[in-house]
């Protein structure tokens, strides 16, 4: 048994030229092991995920870029993920152009500024019970996550987003679906007995600090 993070970076190749997305294979692969993870630990939204897979692709073998579009709760789930645990906890620096108030402070021209979008969603006035994984909030309330709306920030905003995200989010999505739709999965004995390990493992990007192992069931 392979821990499931060992095969995403090789999954994620299949979608798309090696060269195009080597650098974003990390976040994206990490995104989708977060997903596994919360999926696991929450059966219920797993099963409303395999049901809507099985309403939308039906007997169709493999998932096209074509069908995200319709798989709303799983859109749902990658907003969850995104927000729980963003791919960047801290986006890339940006520098005041010129001393500027926010929200009583002083940021005097010249300063470097970090933006803590991992803050931002786990913050309790923003999002209720915000530890909680809850995909169906997005779908009470529309929120994006290019740019336009605050709270859900995970590829920043702006000109100097990142320039990846529209792969990103294909890859992400594809990857997500197709492992759903073409396996049942659940954790094994051990994890299931003494708990799965969420710690999360800080640095430039968001990882599991042990990486998730589960058994895989062909459907």
């Amino acid at each position: 048994m392979l821990p499931l993070s060992a095969l995403l970076p090789h999954a994620a190749w299949l979608f798309g030229h090696q060269d195009l997305f080597s650098a974003g294979t990390d976040t994206s692969s990490a995104t989708v092991e977060w997903a596994m993870a919360e999926l696991l630990l929450n059966p219920s939204s797993m099963s409303r995920a395999r049901q809507e897979l099985d309403q939308v692709i039906g007997s169709k073998e493999q998932v096209e870029e074509s069908d995200i579009g319709q798989l709303k709760y799983l859109q749902a789930i990658v907003k969850e993920t995104f927000r729980l645990h963003p791919p960047a906890p801290f986006l890339l620096p940006h520098v005041a152009e010129t001393t500027t108030q926010v929200q009583g402070y002083t940021i005097p021209k010249g300063t470097r500024l970090l933006v803590n979008v991992w803050a931002i969603g786990h913050d309790g006035k923003v999002w209720p019970e915000p530890e909680k994984f809850m995909p169906e909030r997005f779908l009470e309330k529309e929120v994006d996550f290019k740019g336009r709306d605050f709270e859900l920030l995970p590829f920043g905003s702006g000109r100097r987003m990142c320039p990846g995200t529209p792969l990103a989010v294909r890859i992400v999505h594809l990857m997500l679906a197709s492992l759903l739709h073409r396996f049942k999965w659940k954790l094994p004995v051990d994890v299931e007995k003494k708990g799965l390990d969420m710690t999360e493992r800080l640095g430039v990007n968001l990882s599991m600090a042990t990486p998730l192992e589960a058994i895989a069931t062909p459907v």
